[in-house]
């Protein structure tokens, strides 16, 4: 396997002007989507790439131009692109008059991976290196959107796997499979975001010595392991802190793979020179409701009254965790409340830094 290098745009949530929702309580800042995804891939066209991945919520919400928009922009671009659908880019089951259902997603993305109508994938892009492309989209009975791997896709992947396991796999799909904060699976806040049969997956990648998966989804700057599998989810390209992240692999004569990751910041676009300032004030006002929820959820659970008078110092708090490597400290909070917030900090058990969520070397083995 040769020497190669590839970069990850993840939840660019694209919106052309007219899609582009009035509400005032979204968290993330679409009016740049366009303006910071036209400045990311000008500086990737410039790098001698041989591949880009996103890994899901391309677009706003599903929107019929937005999806068009970013499939011939994408075609332009002078390397391989590589996508799977997020929870936004197909939020209904059958398409409406401006949004597409799931079954439509693959026709959109021809030349991103998909070679048919099924919404899943496998490619050999580079000798010995072979892209996987899942849908964790799924809908229930009642047409509730879940993130889960449905039947048929799994007997595809059990089939899969031992014919390519000699291979480095590159394992992408939109919803968490390894937790990226503290009890993410079981929290009511934090269980959205992962794959409802993640220990299914792990357990079948495992099996074929899979050690790397890209997610999105959560919108933070992350990189999880559990038993030697590597999670990277990149974090949102509309809110702080911007990011977008290149990689490169490299295996020398006898040596064991090593990933060299480096991520990047959009920090100005026309118009919003201040970008970084603003997105990260954008979540501050917004983060009074949320914090309050998360003070009052399990294992907390701390009365109302109290959650009102902590939120305010937890105003940046979602913003430190969406740009990584996060430590976290309240030394005046109770003490059960300053341990459960230290938890999410980035240290190693041995209470020393942890910092691989931007800029980290991974050594495979």
């Amino acid at each position: 396997m040769m020497n190669f290098r590839f970069a990850i745009i993840s939840d660019p949530h694209v919106a052309v002007p007219h899609t582009i929702p009035n509400h005032s309580h979204r968290f993330h800042l679409v009016e740049v989507s366009i303006l910071a995804l036209e400045k990311v891939l000008n500086h990737l066209e410039q790098l001698n790439l041989d591949f880009l991945l996103l890994p899901g919520d391309l677009t706003q919400d599903g929107e019929m131009d937005n999806h068009e928009w970013l499939a011939k922009r994408l075609q332009s671009l002078p390397f391989p692109v590589f996508v799977v659908p997020g929870n936004h880019d197909v939020p209904n089951l059958n398409e409406t008059e401006t949004k597409i259902g799931l079954s439509q997603f693959p026709s959109y993305y021809s030349h991103c991976g998909y070679e048919s109508q099924q919404l899943y994938y496998t490619q050999e892009i580079l000798p010995g290196v072979r892209i996987i492309g899942l849908n964790s989209n799924h809908f229930d009975e009642e047409g509730r959107q879940l993130g889960y791997l449905d039947k048929q896709q799994l007997t595809w992947l059990e089939k899969l796997l031992p014919q390519v396991k000699d291979q480095l796999l590159l394992v992408m799909i939109h919803h968490n499979i390894i937790e990226h904060l503290p009890e993410q699976s079981n929290h009511e806040l934090g269980k959205r975001y992962m794959l409802d049969n993640a220990s299914l997956l792990l357990k079948l990648l495992r099996s074929a010595n899979c050690q790397l998966i890209f997610t999105g989804h959560l919108h933070v700057q992350d990189i999880a392991c559990h038993q030697g599998i590597y999670e990277i989810t990149t974090g949102s390209l509309v809110s702080y802190p911007h990011p977008y992240r290149i990689i490169e692999v490299k295996r020398p004569p006898n040596g064991s793979l090593s990933l060299n990751i480096t991520s990047h910041r959009v920090k100005s676009v026309p118009g919003w020179e201040n970008l970084e300032a603003i997105s990260r004030q954008w979540l501050g006002d917004r983060s009074f409701p949320f914090m309050v929820k998360l003070l009052m959820a399990s294992p907390l659970k701390i009365s109302i009254q109290e959650a009102e008078n902590l939120a305010p110092y937890l105003r940046d708090f979602w913003s430190d965790i969406a740009a990584g490597d996060g430590i976290f400290d309240f030394p005046h909070f109770p003490p059960e409340v300053r341990r459960y917030f230290q938890q999410f900090s980035a240290i190693k058990p041995d209470g020393t830094p942890a910092l691989i969520d931007n800029q980290t070397i991974l050594n495979l083995s």
